[in-house]
Order: structure tokens, then C-alpha cells, then sequence
């Protein structure tokens, strides 16, 4: 404090920042990425371990044995699925209730803002099956969730089987102290969000849906099964939800804790678990695993049905059976088993999952990273931005050297004024409003002026719109102020580091790995950029380094990691895909990566293109 206070001191600090900017904001860019890729090394990482007293090891002994019979009603829910064409609402509603269940079923309905190419769906008319296996020990306050989607063709019969099976043997035990929901979903996400808003009374997304006749105490937990096979090689646990969110880390620990006790091959990124972390390959496998992780998270999208789950506070996660050329294989008894197990695990818990981390890096089940650990590699990205600020304060404040007569005369600098500012300010803004609004609204007139679907049009307006923004006038100051002056460009610059700055600490403090990653592309370029650079080069490097192009890369290396490399006219079909599914997540379900990248990234990106351009 002493060091601030001092007039003297303060200005010698600041001198020396000020000389010595540009090599500390390499450091600190190379620092950052070098912290960030070291996470994925052993001495970075913590091990796994249980948090939550209640959940520790008993003496229990999992006693499911109806894997055969589950298998048996795979077979049966197929058949009466294919004849139904689809959800077989009436056969689901007797099975459930023949186990003693209380029944209810759910009608809901959406129309998308435009059709679902990839699933082939615009209009989605469903219905949700669910029963509740009521707690014979305690008041039935609390519930725990186990869900299995319903899914087109012969996709996750096992899953629905395995579902009723656990439920005939949940129904013959009696030490159950909470509620439990055995919820079949149709249309994926869209059934599992109509269920939740019914369960919960709310409508933040504009569903239709019956109200839920059948209620059942606070949910506390919640797992997803998919299961497509009969045989199945090992099983992945998905975390990832809406927005980034993660569950609490002890239900990911609780899952390799049954893993390792039962001997199944478990996985986390389709990646499995190798305990050489000393040697080059084992670095890399669990770096391209955390890798995977952080393009999973940044994404904003849910990767399961579990994800939905994580908006209410409701630690959850999906289980999925992998049918790999792996020798290992895993009956379903097994599966059943671990299920039971990890059901009973959380049927003892005595209050919600909050001791364990909610923000963490998974480069393996057993290894993990604290936000303690991470988040200095994006704290060295932001320092660079605000010791770019206060570069640029401290020259603005400093008085101008001119000649008079020949003698050196200190000149006091003149202030640009308010609009030199606000004019780039408000018209970088209005083009990320239009971004944000204009693709779904104006698709019906894209598709009457042009031969493209509803979807490519969507896609292609974004496109466009993102595209005219660079070819709006450069030097919008000149609008409404006449020429730009020096000192213009300069507190333009210095107002777009400081919103910069405040805009990706604000993104990774919900979400890590989107903020990462767009201050990984973002900082670099606008730190450097100067009206005074050369202007066609900088211009290409600006563009390659824009939002776009960010989740065009991440495309390819998410396909790279995946070991599903694409060629370049691929990688642009699916980096189309990428945005239409962005713009339907936003509507459907609140993603919020298409609204903060197109109202507040782009126009802060378009803020430094109107600074290189400047005159």
C-alpha cells in the first residue's frame, strides 16, 4: 500500500510498466499457455476422492440379478415401439404399473423457430411416461431421478429396459429413504425440458405441456442411461450440461468408485483411463482428454439429458454404454449392479451434494484440476488486456511535446469528444443486434428470394450479417465528428480493452473453457492492433482471429481429438451445423454462448476492426 500511496513510487511504477508493456504481455501470453497445457501433467492434478461423508464406503452388497429379464423386455419395448411409430405411451403406462408404480404421463408439445435438419423435426408433438416408486421410510420430501430417452429406431431399447428392470427390483426393497422417479422421455432434450418446467412450474422456454398430475418430493439426484446394445464394452460418463454447467464432483466420483469395485471398463471422453502420466504418451492422451473436455464445456450445449438437470440445481449426469472392439465386455447385470449401487449411495445422502468442487478439468476419472489450478492460465490472458489500459491512460495523460520558435513547448492534449466513442460504440452494437435477431425473422424472406431451406437460410443470414459488419463504414467517428484525431483511436481502444477485459472474466467465472478459449484468439490481436500497422495484413490476421473463424478451428480439433479427422468441405458443413445448432439451443432450451457471442463478443471485436481502419 505504501508503494500506491507514494506519489513518487506510484509514478516510478508506472514508468516502468509503461517502458517495459510489450515484454511483459509476451510473458504473459506464453506463460498462459504454457500453465494451461501444463494442467494436463500429474503434479497439476489432484486425485479423485469423496467429499461427501454419506456416501462413503458401507457394507452393502448390490444384489440385482435381472439382466436376462431386462434383456427380454428390450426385445418387447422394441417390438412395441416399431409398432406404435413411436413412443409406445400404452405399453409403457402397464408395464410401470404392473411393478407398482404410480403411473402419470405428460403430453407436450414445440414448434421450432426453424426445422432441425439433423433430426429431421420442426413441429415436435411427444408424450413423457413416468413413475414414482414412493419412500416406504421416510415423508417422501426428497426424490431421486432416473431417466431413460426413448429414441428413434432400435437406440436405447436397453436403456428402457434396464429401466423397468430396477424399478420391479427397487419396488421388493425397503430401505429406500427418498422417492424414486423412473422418467421414459420422447424427443430427447425437448421431452426432458417440458418434463422439468411441469415438475418445477415454470415456462422459460415457451413449451406446451399437460401439468404434471403425479408429483414427488425434491429432486436430489438424477442419472441418464443410454444403452444401445446388448453388449456393451465400457461405459462413458458424460458431464457437460447446459451452459457449461458441471455436477458436483463426487457423483463423477461415486461413478468410478462402483467402476472399480464391480471391474468395469469406465471411460471419460471415450478416452480410457492410463496411469503412465511420467511418460510423453500418457501426458498426451490425458491432455487430448481435457482438451475434449474444455471444447465440450465451451460449446454451451448439453451432451446429454442429464444437462437440463443442471439448471435446477439437480446434481446429475448420463451414463452411456459404449459397443467398442474391445475384448472387455460388460453384461448388463453388471450395469444394473453399479446403477443400484449408485442409487443406494445417493438414496443416503442427508442433504444436497455441495461439498465437493463444481468447477473443475477431468483429464482423467481418477485425476482431476481445481479452479485454483486453472484459472491463473486465464488471469495471465487478462492481465495483458489491462496492462495494455493503462498503457494507453498513462500516454493519454501525458502532455504533448511541441515546437514553438524552436523551443520545446508541453502542450496539454485536447479530449476527444463523447461521440468520437459512442458513435463506433453504438453501431458495432446495433450489427450485433441485428445478428442476433434478424436470421430467424427474416428466413421466410430469405427462402421466397432464394433457393435454400429455412435452415440455410437461418445459417446464411447470420453469415451475412457478420460479414457486412466488416464492410460497414471504418471510421464510423467520422459520422457524426469529422476526422479522427490520435487520441480518439486511443480511449476507443482503451474503452474496448477495459469491456474486453470485464466481458471474458464475466464468461469465465460461469463458464471456463469458453472464456479460455476466446481469450486465447481474442487477446493477442486486439492488444496489438494500431491504426498504424499495416493495414491489409492486419485486417486478414484480425479476421482469422475473429469469433467465426475461433469456432471454425474448434471444429477441426474437436474432430482431430475425436481421431475423426474431416477434410475442409466437411469441416464447413459442420461448422454450418455448429451455428444452426447454437441459434436452436439458445431458443429451446436458454443456451446462452449464441447470445453473448453475437451481442457482446462481435461488437467488441468490431470496436478493434473500426481502430485498425481508423483515420
Amino acid at each position: 500500500m505504501g508503494l500506491l500511496s507514494d506519489p513518487n513510487r506510484r509514478k516510478a511504477l508506472t514508468g516502468l510498466l509503461t517502458r517495459l508493456n510489450t515484454p511483459i504481455c509476451v510473458v504473459c501470453f506464453l506463460a498462459a499457455v504454457v500453465w494451461f497445457m501444463g494442467l494436463a501433467f500429474e503434479p497439476f492434478t489432484l486425485r479423485s476422492y469423496m467429499s461427501e461423508n454419506a456416501m462413503g464406503s458401507t457394507m452393502v452388497e448390490e444384489r440385482f440379478s435381472s439382466g436376462e429379464r431386462a434383456l427380454a423386455l428390450a426385445k418387447e419395448f422394441g417390438a412395441h415401439k416399431r409398432k406404435a411409430g413411436g413412443m409406445p405411451v400404452d405399453w409403457l403406462v402397464k408395464a410401470m404399473r404392473s411393478r407398482g408404480l404410480e403411473v402419470f404421463t405428460q403430453s407436450f408439445s414445440r414448434k421450432l423457430p426453424f426445422p432441425d435438419e439433423n433430426k429431421e423435426r420442426y413441429m415436435v408433438r411427444g408424450t413423457n411416461v413416468y413413475g414414482i416408486l414412493r419412500a416406504p421410510r421416510a415423508p417422501r420430501t426428497e426424490a431421486l431421478v432416473i431417466t431413460a430417452p426413448c429414441s428413434p429406431g432400435d437406440s436405447n431399447n436397453q436403456a428402457v429396459a434396464l429401466l423397468l428392470a430396477l424399478a420391479q427390483y427397487f419396488r421388493n426393497q425397503v430401505y429406500w429413504a427418498k422417492d424414486i422417479i423412473f422418467l421414459v422421455n420422447e424427443h430427447d432434450l425437448i421431452g426432458t425440458q417440458a418434463w422439468l418446467e411441469g415438475y418445477h412450474h415454470t415456462n422459460i422456454t415457451g413449451m406446451e405441456y399437460s401439468p404434471l398430475q403425479g408429483r414427488a418430493g425434491s429432486i436430489q439426484a438424477a442419472l441418464s442411461l443410454e444403452l444401445s446394445s446388448d453388449v456393451i464394452t465400457s461405459l462413458d460418463l458424460v458431464l457437460e450440461g447446459l451452459n457449461g454447467q458441471l455436477p458436483n464432483l463426487d457423483l463423477a466420483n461415486l461413478f468410478y468408485a462402483f467402476c472399480q469395485k464391480l471391474g468395469v471398463l469406465c471411460t471419460i471422453q471415450g478416452k480410457l483411463q492410463r496411469n503412465d502420466w511420467d511418460t510423453a504418451e500418457g501426458y498426451t492422451h490425458a491432455a487430448q482428454t481435457m482438451m475434449l473436455m474444455v471444447l465440450k464445456q465451451a460449446c454451451g450445449r448439453s451432451w446429454g439429458d442429464h444437462g437440463l438437470f443442471l439448471r435446477y440445481h439437480i446434481e446429475a449426469a448420463s451414463i452411456r454404454g459404449i459397443n467398442s472392439f474391445r475384448h472387455y465386455k460388460t453384461d448388463i447385470t453388471t450395469i444394473g449392479r453399479l446403477l443400484e449401487g449408485m442409487v443406494r449411495k445417493l438414496n443416503n445422502l442427508l442433504e444436497r451434494l455441495h461439498q465437493s468442487y463444481f468447477f473443475y478439468l477431468l483429464p482423467s476419472l481418477s485425476r482431476f484440476v481445481s479452479i485454483g489450478y486453472y484459472m491463473p492460465a486465464f488471469g495471465l490472458l487478462a492481465v495483458i488486456l489491462l496492462l495494455r489500459a493503462l498503457d494507453l491512460w498513462v500516454h493519454l495523460g501525458a502532455p504533448a511535446l511541441t515546437a514553438v520558435d524552436g523551443v520545446t513547448e508541453a502542450e496539454q492534449p485536447s479530449s476527444p469528444g463523447v461521440l468520437t466513442v459512442l458513435t463506433p460504440l453504438v453501431i458495432s452494437h446495433l450489427t450485433g443486434v441485428a445478428l442476433y435477431l434478424l436470421p430467424v425473422h427474416l428466413q421466410e424472406m430469405a427462402v421466397e428470394h432464394f433457393p435454400v431451406s429455412e435452415t440455410e437460410a437461418v445459417v446464411l443470414t447470420a453469415i451475412a450479417i457478420y460479414t457486412a459488419g466488416l464492410a460497414l463504414p471504418h471510421n464510423t467517428q467520422r459520422l457524426l465528428s469529422g476526422e479522427g484525431t490520435e487520441q480518439g483511436w486511443k480511449v476507443l481502444k482503451l474503452t474496448a480493452l477495459l469491456y474486453l477485459a470485464v466481458l471474458l472474466g464475466c464468461t469465465a467465472l460461469i463458464n471456463f473453457s469458453l472464456g479460455f478459449i476466446l481469450a486465447i484468439t481474442l487477446v493477442p490481436i486486439t492488444a496489438s492492433i494500431t491504426p498504424h500497422m499495416p493495414k491489409a495484413l492486419s485486417a486478414v490476421v484480425m479476421v482469422l482471429l475473429s469469433p467465426a473463424f475461433t469456432i471454425l478451428y474448434c471444429v477441426f480439433i474437436y474432430q482431430e481429438l475425436i481421431e475423426a479427422p474431416v477434410s475442409i468441405g466437411e469441416g464447413w458443413m459442420l461448422f454450418l451445423s455448429v451455428i444452426s445448432q447454437g441459434i436452436l439451443d439458445h431458443a429451446l432450451y436458454g443456451s446462452l454462448v449464441y447470445p453473448l457471442l453475437a451481442l457482446f463478443i462481435y461488437p467488441c471485436w468490431l470496436m478493434f476492426w473500426n481502430i485498425l481502419f481508423w483515420n
